[in-house]
């Protein structure tokens, strides 16, 4: 019993990603609407699903984020640094 819930959760947290996508079937729809009614883990997921890609839209939403010259120089001295001390 507990792996038909493993493998029901699993094709939940499916069809939330292919949904964003695209369309999913009827059949679909009522198997994930009947799931996420009965699991709250999967519900979760769907919400912080939905958090994480507002976040990334948000994130990217004005170009790629760059470092300046400065901070990359930086780090860069760091990375030698520690190649040095190995």
């Amino acid at each position: 019993m507990e792996n038909e819930n493993w493998n029901n959760c699993q094709k939940a947290t499916f069809l939330i990603e292919k949904r964003k996508l695209t369309r999913i079937s009827l059949r679909e729809i009522l198997f994930l609407y009947y799931h996420l009614y009965q699991c709250k883990l999967c519900t979760l997921f769907k919400k912080q699903s939905h958090l994480i890609d507002h976040a990334f839209l948000q994130i990217f939403s004005e170009g790629i984020p760059t470092l300046d010259e400065k901070s990359k120089n930086e780090i860069q001295a760091k990375i030698d640094s520690k190649l040095d001390n190995n």
